[in-house]
């Protein structure tokens, strides 16, 4: 679910304080994304909140919640959207931030904001 040698290239790339500031923007931009997703759909949008989503993802070691979200953009180019699963997406962010900050914990990391 979390691809932890992305998390460790990034902070090592950054440094603890870069890193905890880059997760408390991620967590911030992406939590009101999904909340949106999730309370009010916007098929029209799904494209490119998808590839937003997905980078972000990406970029901090979501590595499962980045490959929904890119299946999502897919199906919605392909006009597809009304088979996008955005619940199982949702949820994929709410266990992926867990396992996040307990896979942080674990290794002596902390962040201060858990969004």
């Amino acid at each position: 679910m979390i691809d932890w040698k992305r998390v460790e290239e990034l902070q090592s790339e950054i440094g603890p304080e870069g890193f905890a500031e880059i997760v408390e923007l991620f967590l911030d931009e992406v939590e009101e994304m999904v909340m949106r997703l999730k309370t009010a759909p916007r098929p029209a949008q799904y494209e490119s909140d998808l590839h937003f989503l997905k980078g972000g993802a990406w970029n901090l070691g979501f590595a499962e919640f980045g490959a929904l979200c890119q299946d999502g953009e897919r199906r919605t180019v392909m006009g597809q959207g009304d088979k996008v699963d955005i619940a199982g997406i949702v949820s994929c962010y709410f266990a992926s931030k867990t396992m996040f900050f307990e896979g942080l914990a674990g290794r002596g990391i902390q962040i201060h904001s858990a969004a």
